[in-house]
């Protein structure tokens, strides 16, 4: 993909976490940037923030006051900001249900209301269900029940893709929703399972394998996603789609994943199973067919690759600090 960004004036809510800031390291060299963020997790920390072309500003995306303010004078959005992590959302679901759907009202309320070119909002690939097996953006959405706490993110995720929309189709703004499915790479903040094996790996423990370790992800690293994300701000047939965004020939086992860590640590310190914190979804693999074909997506980091390179990242990252 050869989409690029230049001259142009872009605000990312939730900019400072693992995905905002790798569209900051992106686009900060030819765009002026705005991260909009609570800083509750900080990954910009972690990529030197010190450049002209970054402002930051401590917000909350529920001050809809502020966030106006913030996002006024810019002409495009991306709104990352939420609250993730199937472990966080199922202890805290009225508060994920409150900040993700009230949080992506506000930014589109603010957009408009700013003049805003384009906005594009996150969704999740929660929306699917249990049983998301090469599933396409037209597929019926699917989520569990509401007994069920960790289905609030879901919830919330799949009103915001309908309100996305419907500012689109009311004429309001152009907008375009993302459905990741399982990103991993270098600064991740929060929960995830790539993040957390290979930070027991390198530490010299055992990497924990949740369940039975049959559950299927397809993995999609990072600089694969980037290059997804910029070109739903740029291409004209973007607009009004939602599109699935991941890795489907990177699809294994949650026991494969961790014997690939293990092996490309170098680890010797194996995996031990656990319960379940949460209930669990057991397939996971997107069709991108739609992302091919009007975005020109081709992700091409092999996970081992794409492992290795955490791997490597995460090292140095909690290698001792010259004194």
């Amino acid at each position: 993909m050869t989409d690029t960004l230049r001259g142009r004036t872009i605000l990312i809510t939730g900019g400072a976490g693992f995905i905002g800031s790798h569209l900051i390291e992106r686009l900060a060299a030819e765009n002026e940037l705005t991260v909009y963020d609570s800083f509750h997790h900080d990954a910009l920390a972690l990529v030197g923030r010190e450049r002209p072309s970054i402002r930051e500003i401590r917000g909350d995306v529920l001050d809809r006051d502020q966030l106006a303010a913030a996002i006024r004078g810019h002409e495009l959005v991306v709104h990352l900001a939420a609250i993730v992590g199937a472990r966080t959302v199922g202890a805290h679901a009225r508060q994920t249900l409150i900040v993700n759907l009230l949080g992506a009202y506000n930014c589109l309320e603010a957009s408009v209301q700013a003049g805003c070119e384009r906005v594009v909002m996150f969704s999740s690939s929660e929306v699917n269900g249990n049983d998301a097996a090469y599933v396409d953006e037209a597929r019926p959405t699917s989520i569990g029940s509401a007994t069920e706490s960790r289905w609030a993110y879901a919830a919330a995720k799949l009103a915001t893709e309908h309100l996305a929309l419907a500012y689109h189709r009311d004429g309001l703004m152009r907008t375009v929703v993302i459905r990741p499915f399982n990103i991993y790479g270098s600064r991740q903040v929060a929960e995830g399972a790539v993040h957390d094996m290979v930070i027991a790996a390198l530490s010299g423990q055992p990497v924990t394998v949740y369940g039975d370790g049959t559950q299927i992800r397809s993995w999609c690293h990072i600089d694969d996603f980037a290059d997804a994300v910029t070109a739903c701000l740029v291409r004209p047939a973007a607009v009004g789609e939602i599109f699935n965004i991941g890795n489907p020939a990177e699809t294994v086992t949650s026991i494969d994943l961790a014997r690939l860590v293990l092996r490309v640590t170098g680890s010797t310190a194996g995996y031990r199973f656990a319960p379940l914190p949460v209930p669990e979804v057991y397939l996971r693999v997107p069709s991108v067919e739609k992302a091919r074909r009007l975005l020109g997506f081709a992700p091409h980091i092999a996970l081992e690759d794409g492992i290795r390179r955490t791997v490597e990242w995460q090292r140095s990252a909690m290698a001792p600090t010259p004194r």
